[in-house]
């Protein structure tokens, strides 16, 4: 271990921590800390010992030339420290590595030890695992602990995960019996497009550790990024129609799930955070390039339940002016009626014709509230085992290197 060296007494820290591997599926949760030291320029001033935690022939270092001069990279994991300026000034110790070959309680004792040194008030471990969510919807995130007192405190959900865990549920463990608030935050990747990068996980994971640590934190181009990721998704989709009727099944599944999530109080949350943002921030002060709430980027924050998708052509030449056409109808159908009383014959044939736009304008609501005409506006394009065969629930696809779906409760 590299001893502390330069880094000055830290301000309410917390520390946030990603490791990729196992429990980093589109590598989402390493990004997410990746970005964080971009955006705000941090500094590294300790890194672990890599030759008591990695497997080099798992995890190959790296050759380069610095100016002609061949220099080596060996993965470890890295600590570097950030100070968010503003009214309230806070630091964060940013932890991102790779998952650890080896030793794993001393690998944890180490990063503990580095937390008691800068008082760390609390460390976040984000991850991202596969799951059977639609990538057309707002990516579900998870705030867990094992905490009790702290999962009140912070709303959080218990821990109740029993099964194989990655390093972020060792850490995490580590932590609570270290006497150490510690919380994991887990993004769902859809299991069909698990390759990375997903900027639309690596979003929503820092969304949701912006309103953890009460910290407003730049976004730069990901909310482009994201829905970048989506629209090629979306186009790689439109190619399979099977693999477009599967996304439309999760969909409904999702929906139907989520629909008491169209609470006040969830539409009240959103509100607030959307006052956050406009305001600046109550203690990160203000920051450039910070997503809104509208434009662009409305449909990656959904406070409805996340049913909304950005506008998409109408299925079957089924749209609005179907129920236009409707409209005109009837008020035809009532000028004829008032003029030809006596011609009930016509009357009744106008009314049958005045049925079929009718039917239509419901059509149309339909597509719009369910996303039916998925076909054009969803799905993936990397060949899951969905579609075709069925298995799409059996694994991963071919990301299974890139994360489990294991329980986020770890």
């Amino acid at each position: 271990m590299i001893e502390l060296e330069g880094v000055p007494e830290l301000i309410d820290p917390v520390m946030v921590a990603a490791f990729e591997g196992w429990n980093d599926a589109g590598d989402a949760a390493s990004t997410a800390v990746a970005h964080l030291e971009r955006e705000w320029k941090g500094e590294v001033f300790a890194a672990l010992d890599a030759e008591d935690y990695y497997d080099f022939q798992v995890n190959r270092p790296t050759v380069w030339l610095d100016g002609g001069v061949r220099r080596i990279t060996w993965p470890t994991t890295r600590l570097s420290v950030v100070r968010v300026g503003g009214e309230k000034p806070r630091d964060l110790v940013l932890v991102r590595g790779i998952e650890p070959s080896m030793r794993w309680r001393s690998f944890c004792n180490e990063l503990l030890g580095f937390a008691h040194e800068l008082g760390v008030e609390m460390v976040v471990i984000l991850g991202a695992l596969l799951g059977d969510t639609p990538h057309t919807r707002p990516v579900p995130v998870s705030g867990v602990t094992s905490d009790p007192d702290l999962a009140r405190r912070m709303e959080l959900e218990e821990t109740r995960y029993e099964g194989p865990t990655g390093i972020v549920g060792i850490l995490q463990e580590a932590c609570t019996h270290a006497g150490v608030p510690a919380v994991s935050l887990w993004a769902a990747v859809p299991h069909y497009v698990s390759q990375p990068p997903n900027p639309k996980a690596t979003l929503a994971l820092l969304n949701r550790l912006e309103d953890l640590i009460d910290l407003r934190i730049p976004l730069g181009e990901l909310a482009e990024d994201a829905r970048a990721w989506q629209l090629g998704v979306d186009q790689l989709a439109s190619e399979d129609s099977e693999v477009a009727e599967y996304v439309q099944t999760l969909e409904e599944a999702r929906d139907t799930a989520e629909l008491p999530e169209a609470s006040g109080e969830a539409i009240a949350r959103e509100f607030e955070r959307y006052l956050r943002r406009r305001d600046g921030g109550p203690a990160g002060g203000p920051a450039t390039g910070h997503a809104t709430e509208s434009g662009d980027a409305s449909y990656l924050r959904d406070p409805s339940g996340g049913r909304t998708r950005p506008p998409k052509p109408p299925a079957r030449g089924t749209d609005d002016r179907a129920g236009e056409g409707a409209g005109r109808d009837r008020d035809e159908r009532d000028d004829r009626d008032g003029a030809r009383g006596d011609d009930r014959r016509e009357a009744g044939a106008d009314g049958d014709r005045d049925g079929s736009p009718g039917t239509g304008t419901g059509a149309a609501g339909a597509d719009t509230g369910t996303g039916v005409d998925t076909g054009t506006d969803t799905g993936t394009g990397r060949g899951p085992e969905s579609g075709a065969d069925g298995g799409a629930e059996s694994g991963p696809g071919d990301g299974a290197g890139d994360g489990r779906r294991e329980d986020p409760g770890e």
